[in-house]
């Protein structure tokens, strides 16, 4: 009954302004309306990424839970773990609505937000009332109009470590001005030697952008491993537009959603191709057969968020048995044991 109303609800939403249909879907998580089948899992499902025990190795992407006021219900949705945020020193209302747009053909959507978000003040103090349920990370941001975006980073990190399991270091984004510069060599070490500073035993994640030449990656992971970061999140919304057929293709913002699949996946085996680093594959998720080709591509993990605009928040949970079935099919005991076995293919 819940799958059918919320098939019903996911459709009522699509029809709405996509920015007020995603608010009104974070309210629904907190009613009985919500479908809360609790953390799916199996001894093939269960993942650790930096000492991180994940029931199962199906996360939330940051942006859906950018304030963190849902972290309870959605730990009850079938991920194995969730990101909130992004987080930024200071609240701030982001770019001028629209800046939502469904790419309903496209099963995509572009964003330029801008890190719209109530300061990691109020963030901090929800994450520090969560309690128990699967670990949760935050999203570290930076303010638009900040002097000094990399001390940003630190200056979160510091505010809310106590409360996460781990952070991710966002450089990624396209819709604050200047912040993928960032990603450049020397300006990126020194952002990541300021958040390690002061990161004390928390894991920090390094998430980067699809839209990088060989040669950027090379750099980043030279950077990452010096750093010793965590992990590393492949990879954040795209700047290009091929082969869009929706109205909305020609819109401002990091386009995510399917057609991000096949160029995250490359970026993703590229860089299984150059380091040991863990990696969190990100972009175009929507199935249990994505999610493993994510995996066998070089990903120890995923993350999903637009997917569930077409989908419905029952994904997360079809996702994750999806892929203990496809394990136990080509007889992986475990996710950890599938992880790279088709790298080559991505190259």
């Amino acid at each position: 009954m819940k799958q059918m109303l919320e098939r019903i609800g996911t459709k009522a939403l699509r029809r709405m302004d996509p920015e007020t249909a995603h608010g009104l879907a974070l309210k629904v998580l907190h009613t009985p309306l919500a479908a809360l089948p609790g953390p799916v899992t199996s001894p093939r499902l269960r993942a650790n990424i930096a000492g991180i025990d994940m029931p199962n190795p199906v996360g939330l992407a940051a942006g859906f839970d950018k304030n963190a006021t849902a972290i309870a219900p959605l730990s009850r949705a079938g991920f194995g773990w969730l990101e909130v945020g992004a987080a930024t020193p200071l609240p701030q209302p982001g770019n001028p609505k629209p800046r939502l747009f469904r790419l309903t053909e496209d099963n995509a959507a572009i964003n330029r937000f801008g890190f719209n978000n109530d300061g990691m003040e109020a963030i901090n103090t929800r994450l520090a009332k969560r309690g128990k349920g699967v670990p949760v990370g935050l999203n570290l941001g930076a303010n638009k109009d900040s002097a000094n975006k990399a001390e940003d980073f630190a200056r979160v990190l510091q505010q809310c470590r106590a409360h996460i399991d781990f952070a991710t270091v966002n450089v990624s984004s396209p819709n604050t001005e200047k912040l993928r510069d960032l990603q450049g060599p020397m300006a990126l070490a020194a952002l990541l030697d300021g958040v390690m500073q002061v990161r004390g035993q928390t894991p920090v994640f390094l998430k980067i952008a699809p839209d990088l030449t060989d040669q950027d990656l090379a750099d980043i992971v030279k950077v990452a491993q010096d750093a010793r970061i965590s992990a590393i999140i492949a990879t954040n919304t795209t700047l290009d537009r091929d082969g869009l057929r929706s109205a909305n293709a020609g819109e401002k913002g990091g386009l995510s959603g399917a057609p991000l699949f096949e160029k995250s996946t490359r970026v993703l085996a590229k860089l299984r191709s150059l380091t040991d680093i863990p990696l969190i594959g990100v972009g175009g998720i929507a199935s249990g057969a994505q999610a493993y080709a994510k995996i066998k591509a070089g990903a120890s993990a995923v993350q999903l968020y637009t997917g569930l605009v077409y989908g419905g928040l029952s994904l997360a949970a079809e996702i994750a048995r999806e892929l203990d079935a496809l394990l136990k099919a080509d007889g992986f005991g475990s996710v950890a044991h599938a992880v790279g076995t088709d790298t080559q293919s991505w190259l």
